[in-house]
């Protein structure tokens, strides 16, 4: 089988951009024999909206996707597109584009005709056909690749194609289902910000699968954290961030100290400062509080502390200490302030509110 580009005849309709579609999951359930991976998950995602599910490894965040996607059958609820429930739909029908961790191209077509199948599917007449295809590698960068192989290309080139492939068909909402966790780390980055950018450009609702919480932050309008079949929380990444709603969110989202505190008329007392307290009130008694390691400064007075480590990371410098009590701590600070092994240092906290939990 073998395709040319078209250089000639007239144009086709372009990858033009989209108004998006309303996607809604209301009260859906997913059973597998006894276990429960979805309990009554409710989400709405407005039009042209980049949405991310994060969470661990069993989490449900793949199920949802897949019980959106029609690839798996839900046991209650409902999945609404556009206000049309799609829950008995079959996936061929629901006239949307998927991306997954596997390239999955056809190893004996080229990248123009993997982009090119699912039009060919459609019956799309070979001119516009092409002509889209050729639009859909321009719009990944891969135009010049056309004619290669999958075997020919790296693997960050194979998913581009694969984007590509998802997107020619025009549907109303993309899917993707951690389509970067088999490449690189710089790979990643790249292709990342490009999904993100085609996303913006097309308007298409997106739903994107990830553990990886620099992935979700970086590239999602809302994330919705996910913990045994149920969403934890969903708001924008500055909100999950600065304002975790429960304490496996302050814990999963980012990174934190666990330290030992104490409610106390509904502050949280940790090392002798009052804190405010995210989330719900906790009755007075002891509790672990998660604490950010930039809202720890290193000061000439303050908390007593060993240095441990010390890492340059570019931009900061992340240093891991000791206290008194045996406990450790990570500080995100400036890198001009270099303290070595063995140091002896003093902290304060900063003061910016925090989540916790009773400790038992």
């Amino acid at each position: 089988m073998t395709s040319t580009i078209p250089t000639t005849g007239p144009t086709a309709p372009s990858l033009a951009p989209s108004t998006g579609a309303t996607v809604e999951l209301v009260g859906v359930i997913k059973d597998y024999g006894a276990h429960r991976a979805l309990d009554s998950i409710d989400l709405s995602i407005a039009p042209g909206e980049f949405v991310a599910l994060l969470g661990p490894s069993g989490c449900g965040k793949t199920t949802a996707l897949r019980a959106l996607s029609g690839l798996e059958l839900i046991n209650g609820g409902r999945i609404l597109i556009d206000g049309e429930d799609v829950a008995a739909v079959p996936t061929n029908k629901r006239d949307i584009g998927m991306v997954f961790q596997s390239y999955s191209l056809f190893p004996h077509m080229t990248a123009l005709e993997n982009v090119e199948f699912g039009l060919r599917m459609r019956k799309v007449p070979s001119n516009e056909r092409q002509q889209r295809a050729v639009e859909a590698l321009e719009m990944v960068g891969l135009e010049r690749m056309a004619q290669r192989f999958a075997h020919q290309l790296s693997g960050g080139q194979q998913q581009r194609v694969a984007l590509a492939r998802a997107l020619v068909t025009r549907p109303r909402v993309l899917l993707l289902d951690e389509p970067l966790s088999a490449l690189d780390a710089k790979v990643r980055v790249q292709l990342r910000d490009e999904i993100r950018r085609i996303q913006t450009e097309l308007g298409i609702t997106t739903v994107f699968v990830t553990h990886d919480q620099e992935e979700a932050l970086a590239v999602a309008d809302r994330v919705a954290v996910m913990r045994d079949g149920v969403i934890e929380q969903i708001g924008t990444p500055e909100e999950l961030y600065a304002t975790p709603a429960t304490a496996f969110v302050a814990d999963f989202v980012g990174l934190s100290n666990r330290v030992s505190a104490e409610i106390q008329a509904g502050k949280v007392l940790v090392h002798g400062k009052k804190l405010e307290l995210l989330g719900q009130s906790l009755p007075d008694g002891p509790v672990t509080a998660f604490i950010r390691p930039e809202d720890i400064a290193i000061e000439s007075r303050g908390i007593p502390a060993t240095v441990v480590s010390s890492s340059f990371l570019g931009s900061l410098r992340r240093t891991r200490v000791r206290l008194e009590d045996d406990s450790l701590l990570s500080i995100q600070h400036d890198v001009d302030t270099r303290p070595e092994p063995g140091d002896a240092v003093h902290l304060r906290l900063k003061g910016s509110p925090v989540s916790a939990v009773p400790r038992t």
